[in-house]
């Protein structure tokens, strides 16, 4: 260690000394709210004894910063952000010390528990009483061969939410396969982002979120992005966005939006748009990019003959446009961008004509740029839609693949497992009629056919009993119950579902959980986590146990691996073969050995002290429409189409797909779904979003930078400092404009009833005069009836309950901000 990290480790150590009584003392004054006595005591014992620092990588949103976790006495009472981690630097968001809160959170879980209430819903007490670990997984495992015995096995689900690596969700796929059930993986993505992955797929072949170079970037567009606020990753966001407005030049942001937040005040110009309308925008500004000849001819291609232009209102002829990067290009323009002017999106948008051709001539002249999107514009009926129109601009200006622009995250190098599921295959797994049946939610159905998970789908079509009814659910870093749009119906289908539910906390699914298999908290967990899409190269972290789990609960990946143990047949013999969490993680750390990393990480305990996993650079680069692979000592490798096609843009044409030929292979579909005519289908295009709720104000439900997904609803720190924009502190205010207030006879402050067509909710409400008069805005986060004791019964009441289920076609995100209700005093 030298000089320098000893002083700052020294001085680390003072700051989380002295912090520790303060950080108890101010908390438990805010809001009036109280009971910390778990946190003091954790904070009081941090002063004496011997300190050890341990790896570990934040939970509490997707972007897997690394952590240091200070250990004093057995103790855990200080979280920084980890040095040597590419993506903390050493730095936290608002909630990354929340990790002391979950560990000792005085309501988790302590053990493994099964019901004794035969009685299911939220007024029912499930009479959980404590049983042993192994009664626990012999009575799950002896369900799930009894199932499997009577040849019924894909009648099992997994459900997730958070996946986080080759030690939990990375099991699923072999589960599945050996047990044999279509339902081994429904993941959440169609109720959090999987419109903006659907956009990319659907015109360059990516089903995956971007990575971004914003440090070279001069220009962001952004449509609907809280970058400031729940954008991943959130804490090296706000990092860099530091150096982008303080670095000459200084990168301009333009930021639509419905509704003022942290983003919008922040940037150089902010744009109110009309909810699910910013697919209209797009249009209009590529309309622009071309017809003023700003698009990058490099990328894009370019006229054959000198004279030719794009002008509006006029078809261009037929291969008079030589396209280079891009597919559809002269077809895109002549039926569909050459009518789509400034004025049209005014009357579409809201925006002006004028603004609209402002941002389009900044972001054509100002290279490198981007635009970025996430649920604002997508979490609507023509959210796929919506986002290929926004990404297409980025190929309009070329920044695919190119400095200062966007790319795809590579993969970590991991070593195999000791054994191959292949070979433990019995008869049952290879060509049993569990084959014959489709997923519960249906997806890669001909109902969903583009989707890859539906999970909103599952409870009503259980409760249905179309395709079959599940008998046992097993439930991992998810709650639909409250999570789901319309979650009252899911508490009537999991009535009669064997419910397996593994979250450390009491949350509403777990409520109606027959057998609770409790998972550690992060703090507690041996667990890898490759990283989320961030700057292209690929980088692991690893979770290293800052302290012994405090109660009797376990790894959900040890969880899972100790059930199939007790699966009859080959499969029980692999996993035994498999045997825990660590041999998977010292198996795939095997791959780091011809792979080590820039900080020299070369195997599973150099990955356990360093606690992060990376190589650098990105391994492609587009120069001014010419691709180029590293080869060791820079990007000096030219790339064919082909390779360009297999490794980069993989549309059945190797070219960004302006008509999209994943989507013309869907055609019929979309026209019966989406009333598109099937020649038209591939086309990006406006396309009218349809609005539920049967209301007169549109309704968003965001997510605040102390949202933790969910968890900090129970989290009296959390709660305290949960809305700063409009003071919310006890709760979380209706955000209502003063005229939309003041029409309805309702002042600042009042007590409100939310309205839709399947119910009423309570809320107080707050002016706020910065946000559009026809859109109430209420971030997502209370109205708990389970989940704990802070979180029990606080108002405002459950957005979802409101919010109808109702999903794009496409990417079958649901549509969690399309719904339109009524307020009334209360």
């Amino acid at each position: 260690m030298n000089v320098f990290q000893t002083l700052m480790s020294r001085r680390r150590f003072l700051k989380t000394s002295a912090a520790a009584g303060a950080t108890g003392a101010a908390v438990a004054g805010a809001g009036g709210l109280t009971g910390f006595a778990p946190a003091r005591q954790a904070h009081a014992q941090a002063s004496r004894g011997q300190t050890v620092v341990t790896k570990n990588i934040c939970a509490q949103c997707p972007a897997r910063c690394g952590i240091d976790v200070y250990t004093t006495n057995g103790r855990v009472h200080a979280i920084y952000g980890d040095t040597g981690n590419p993506i903390a630097n050493g730095k936290l968001c608002p909630k990354g010390h929340l990790g002391t809160y979950f560990l000792y959170d005085a309501d988790r879980f302590k053990g493994p528990m099964k019901r004794t209430n035969p009685r299911k819903g939220r007024n029912e007490d499930p009479g959980f009483v404590p049983i042993s670990w192994d009664e626990a997984l012999d009575t799950v495992a002896a369900r799930l061969n009894d199932l499997r015995d009577r040849g019924e096995s894909h009648r099992f689900a997994h459900f997730y939410g958070r996946g986080w690596g080759a030690s939990d969700a990375g099991l699923y796929g072999d589960w599945g396969k050996l047990y044999g059930t279509p339902n081994s993986a429904i993941g959440h993505a169609s109720m959090c982002a999987e419109g903006s992955k659907r956009a990319k797929q659907m015109t360059d072949g990516n089903d995956s979120y971007n990575s971004y170079d914003y440090r070279n970037t001069n220009y962001i567009l952004n449509f609907g992005a809280s970058f400031l606020e729940a954008f991943r990753p959130y804490n090296y966001l706000m990092q860099v966005w530091g150096h982008m407005r303080s670095k000459s030049p200084k990168t301009r942001v333009t930021t639509i939006d419905v509704r003022m937040n942290p983003t919008m005040a922040a940037s150089d110009r902010a744009l109110y748009i009309k909810p699910g309308t910013d697919g209209a925008m797009a249009l209009a500004i590529a309309h622009v990019l071309l017809t003023e000849g700003l698009w990058d001819r490099e990328f894009v291609g370019d006229f054959r003959e000198p004279d030719m232009r794009f002008r509006t209102g006029q078809r261009i002829p037929p291969f008079s446009f030589d396209e280079k990067w891009v597919h559809g290009l002269t077809e895109w323009w002549n039926e569909e961008l050459k009518d789509r002017t400034p004025e049209w999106a005014e009357s579409v948008t809201t925006i002006s004509a004028r603004d609209i051709v402002r941002v389009a001539r900044e972001f054509g002249t100002t290279r490198p740029a981007m635009a970025i999107m996430e649920r604002g514009p997508t979490a609507h009926t023509n959210g796929t839609y919506n986002g290929m129109a926004i990404h297409a601009l980025n190929a309009l200006v070329g920044c695919l693949f190119a400095e200062g622009g966007m790319f795809y995250q590579m993969g970590t190098p991991y070593g195999g497992l000791p054994v191959n599921a292949d070979d433990y295959l019995d008869e049952w797994a290879k060509d049993g009629d569990w084959k014959k049946h489709p997923r519960i939610d249906k997806a890669r159905t001909p109902e969903w056919p583009m989707t890859s998970h539906m999970m909103q789908e599952a409870g009503p079509n259980h409760l249905k009993g179309d395709p079959y009814k599940l008998d046992t659910a097993m439930f991992f870093y998810t709650n639909p119950i409250w999570t789901a749009p319309n979650p009252q119906v899911w508490e009537e289908a999991l009535k009669d579902v064997f419910v397996i539910d593994t979250s450390p906390f009491p949350g509403e699914t777990a409520m109606y959980a027959d057998i609770v298999l409790p998972d550690h908290t992060y703090l507690e967990r041996l667990q890898d986590s490759p990283t989320y899409p961030f700057e292209g190269w690929p980088m692991a972290a690893i979770r290293v146990p800052a302290v012994d789990p405090i109660y009797d609960t376990k790894h959900f990946g040890d969880t899972l691996i100790e059930i199939g143990k007790r699966i009859k047949g080959p499969m029980g013999e692999y996993y035994k073969a498999i045997d825990n969490v660590e041999n998977v993680l010292r198996h795939r750390a095997k791959g780091f050995e011809a792979n080590p990393g820039d900080n020299g990480v070369n195997s599973f305990e150099t990955w356990k002290e360093k606690g992060v996993w990376f190589k650098k650079p990105y391994h492609w680069r587009q120069f001014r429409g010419e691709f180029f692979e590293w080869d060791g000592r820079g990007y000096n490798t030219p790339m064919t189409p082909e390779d360009v096609k297999a490794k980069l843009i993989k549309t059945p044409s190797g070219k960004f797909e302006f008509k999209s030929g994943r989507l013309e292979q869907n055609a019929a579909y979309i026209e019966r779904e989406v009333g598109i005519p099937a020649a038209r289908a591939g086309l990006i295009q406006w396309v009218e979003p349809k609005h539920s709720g049967e209301g007169d104000l549109y309704f968003v439900t965001p997510k605040t930078p102390l949202h933790a997904e969910g968890r900090s609803g129970n989290i009296p720190h959390a709660i305290a400092n949960q809305q700063p924009i409009v003071g919310g502190r006890n709760t979380v205010y209706l955000e209502i404009h003063p005229d939309t207030a003041r029409a309805r006879n309702i002042r600042n402050g009042d007590k409100v009833r939310i309205k839709s067509n399947l119910g009423t909710i309570e809320a107080y409400c707050r002016y706020m005069p910065a946000h559009r008069p026809d859109t109430l805005v209420m971030p997502m986060e209370h109205g708990h009836w389970a989940q704990g004791r802070w979180a029990q019964g606080r108002l405002p009441g459950h957005s979802g309950e409101l919010t109808a289920n109702v999903s794009d076609p496409i990417s079958g995100l649901a549509c969690y901000y399309t719904g339109k209700v009524t307020v009334e005093r209360a």
